[in-house]
């Protein structure tokens, strides 16, 4: 099994929730509030107009009214014109205003902006490429609770970039970040404690952590549970489990990777009778049909 490394710029959206929220019951009201220029009415139209909420999906709209709510000093809406800025979202694409827009939202204390700072400075976008200021801004948004940042604060504590190299440090973030369900961080802990890397070496409890990312759709924790289950590591031994989660897995992984899970798979089902096979194949439908965005062909 091998740790992934995932650090993304992307919209908060819990924080556009909490913009959205303010407009139920009264929609047709914001507009003309935000057109007097007050600051909470021009953050709210503008997740509206983002998401497609009640408006057609309009990024260059969104871009609009967030920037008004940004000049104003809105952290949140800072934040997120910074992520449209990143991405080319309903405006020209422009690290360089991305991360000053992510620099104002930070230094108002506003995690979100900080992790995506953090991940401007790793990757070199907008800004010269800096692990240590990186690292830097990732703690202040750990510190906060920030779950993303918390997971990316461990992965530099495993590669020693910009931090001295810490196993144990690595898992104590990635720890932080999985209890808030993070899913990325419940399998690099699994995977931390089924190689004993920063914590004593558990197979038991690395089968509970895959499994819980893996129940929120994560192929890769899918497969290392699958290949526990193949091998009766920390769980009892399975067939019926490890074809069942090693086909989802190969369902979600890309196809550069399907081909050994695959294998391992039909290993898996080939030990087991044709009744238990056609169980752990309802299984999968099951799942699949709950689960949509994790249907992918093989």
């Amino acid at each position: 099994m091998s740790k992934i490394f995932k650090q993304m710029i992307t919209i908060v959206t819990a924080a556009l929730g909490q913009g959205s929220a303010q407009t139920k019951g009264a929609g047709p009201s914001l507009p003309a509030r935000a057109s007097t220029g007050e600051a909470r009415a021009e953050f709210s139209v503008a997740p509206l107009s983002q998401e497609g909420q009640g408006v057609a999906q309009d990024y260059a709209q969104a871009a609009i009214w967030f920037r008004k709510a940004a000049e104003q000093g809105n952290a949140c809406a800072q934040n997120n014109l910074g992520v449209l800025c990143a991405g080319g979202y309903g405006i020209a694409q422009d690290h360089a205003q991305a991360v000053a827009w992510f620099r104002k939202a930070a230094e108002q204390g506003y995690a979100p902006a900080q992790s995506n700072l953090g991940v401007a400075y790793v990757y070199g976008l907008g800004v010269g490429q800096d692990y240590v200021q990186a690292a830097a801004w990732w703690r202040r948004a750990a510190d906060q609770g920030h779950p993303r940042a918390q997971f990316n604060l461990g992965i530099a504590y495993d590669l020693g970039q910009g931090v001295t190299q810490d196993n144990r440090q690595a898992a104590a973030c990635c720890r932080k970040a999985a209890e808030q369900g993070y899913a990325d961080a419940q399998f690099n802990l699994g995977v931390a404690y089924a190689h004993g890397e920063g914590v004593r070496q558990d197979y038991a409890r690395a089968a509970v952590w895959l499994r819980k990312a893996a129940e929120q759709g994560h192929a890769e924790a899918q497969r290392s549970l699958g290949r526990l289950y193949s091998e009766g590591e920390g769980v009892k031994r399975s067939h019926a489990e490890a074809c069942f989660w090693l086909d989802l897995s190969a369902k979600g992984l890309d196809r550069t990777q399907q081909e050994q899970v695959v294998k391992e798979r039909d290993h898996a089902a080939s030990q087991l009778k044709p009744t238990e096979l056609s169980r752990a194949r309802q299984r999968v439908k099951r799942w699949l049909a709950e689960h949509p965005s994790q249907a992918i062909e093989e």
